[in-house]
């Protein structure tokens, strides 16, 4: 049992899971780009601290006094502090914005390179935490620089608010464009709809014929049409089989009526009181004749209903030469004065012997009926598949009823004599053909007179 299928509508749907890609999507560019900020800003920072210790370098070198050295030093943004070889401090001009000095060589002094950078996380705790550089100068001096980052952070909180803002206008803006263009890009399965509506209220024919197959509804549509085109087919299929079966029965009751009302008229006579002996005896022939004709019918219906069903058969390995060579026997134990014939090579296939001698009955049968005292000719041959062809010396089967005879209740003859069949004949002889895997078929006659039905069943493995 399949689960029940979920009904949610496919344009909230899509709407949702597009606006949840777009929202995934603009946070990871907002961080990125929050990221790559913030990594710009503090490669500057370090740039301009870089640019001052030289500053500072070239101003000892030149006899410049310390305290002049840290005022030129310092920058906006940028505080400085130096510590000379015997201990005395100097800072910059005092500034409320720029960020509070460490006390020097906090962690030792500077390794061979003179020259420590760290980053002041204790005073921001953010990404615009100052950027420190300690080194030392030539003249044993200890210079301290310190970067806020404090401008820069109120710079990197406006582009944040920005991104945050505009990220969700968009996602609304998103967000309403999707909900109008939706409509149209789902209008092609309102149209499955309407038309799958029509044909429930009997407008039959319309398809919704793609105009290319290679896209999702392209693929969507075709299917439908083709689901279309199976159901009217099978429709139209289970009115003419219901035809069929109604003219069935009505044909095998008519039928059924001529031998029981055969039967009836002959009791009803032989109940006659002064009847002669010999006209009572040629009665009960009669009789027994009706009801044997009457019973064969209904033998052969219900052939035709295990038919219907699935014939079960019995396979085993079958010689067809040789079934042919005892079916023709009792042919001729039948009807003396027909001539058969059987010609071929011993071929063995694998099927029911007493179903597969029924098929070759069937067609003798017919033969004798239609080709009077002439001679009938059983040829096997041990191809691919194997074949029986029977072939008749009568007037043959025109080649636009070649197919016909083969329906139910078909005879081209309409006399009804008492050698006359019911037409049921073929129909079970292909039927039976057909269970074995094989088929039945009326084929041109080799000689070009007569009519030839061949048998063609595969050969066993």
């Amino acid at each position: 049992m399949t689960g029940r299928l979920r009904t949610v509508s496919l344009r909230r749907r899509v709407t949702v899971l597009s606006l949840t890609v777009l929202a995934a999507v603009l946070l990871v560019v907002g961080v990125l780009t929050d990221v790559v900020f913030t990594a710009q800003v503090r490669f500057e920072l370090r740039q301009q601290l870089n640019v001052r210790a030289a500053l500072a370098g070239q101003l000892v070198a030149q006899g410049v006094p310390a305290d002049e050295v840290a005022r030129r030093v310092e920058a906006p943004g940028i505080r400085a502090e130096l510590v000379t070889a015997d201990g005395r401090v100097y800072a910059g001009d005092p500034d409320e914005d720029a960020p509070r000095l460490r006390p020097p060589w906090r962690d030792g002094p500077p390794g061979p390179d003179h020259r420590r950078w760290w980053d002041d996380d204790d005073d921001d705790g953010g990404w615009g935490s100052p950027q420190v550089l300690e080194e030392q100068l030539a003249d044993g001096s200890r210079l301290t620089l310190v970067a806020s980052g404090g401008p820069v952070s109120g710079a990197q909180a406006l582009l944040r608010r920005t991104l945050i803002v505009l990220s969700l206008a968009a996602l609304a803006v998103a967000g309403i464009v999707m909900l109008l263009t939706t409509r149209f890009a789902l209008a092609p399965l309102d149209a499955m709809t309407a038309l799958a509506r029509s044909i429930t209220s009997g407008d039959r024919g319309r398809r919704l014929a793609p105009t290319r197959t290679d896209t999702e509804l392209g693929r969507t549509a075709a299917a439908f049409d083709e689901m279309l085109d199976a159901l009217e087919g099978a429709e139209a299929a289970a009115r003419a089989e219901e035809a069929r079966t109604r003219r069935f029965v009505a044909d095998a009751a008519h039928e059924l009526r001529t031998p029981i009302a055969g039967v009836q008229a002959v009791a009803e006579a032989a109940l006659a009181p002064d009847m002669p002996p010999e006209e009572r005896e040629r009665l009960h022939l009669l009789m027994l004749r009706e009801s044997r004709r009457a019973g064969r019918l209904v033998d052969d219906l219900l052939v035709l209903a295990r038919l219907d069903a699935g014939l079960e058969l019995r396979r085993e390995p079958v010689d067809l030469l040789e079934l042919a060579r005892t079916e023709a026997e009792r042919a001729r134990l039948v009807s003396p004065d027909q001539r058969v014939e059987v010609r071929g090579e011993p071929v063995t296939v694998a099927g029911d012997a007493s179903r597969l001698a029924q098929v070759l009955g069937n067609l003798l049968d017919n033969a004798r009926r239609h080709a009077g005292p002439g001679t009938v000719t059983i040829t096997v041959s041990a191809g691919d598949p194997a074949t029986v062809l029977v072939t008749d010396e009568g007037p043959g089967v025109p080649p636009a009823d070649r197919e016909r005879i083969f329906d139910r209740l078909v005879r081209l003859d309409e006399a009804r004599g008492e050698d006359g069949g019911a037409g049921l004949g073929l129909a079970i002889a292909r039927g039976i053909a057909r269970a074995h895997g094989g088929e039945l078929r009326c084929v041109e006659p080799p000689s070009g007179r007569g009519a030839a039905f061949e048998l063609s069943l595969r050969r066993a493995a």
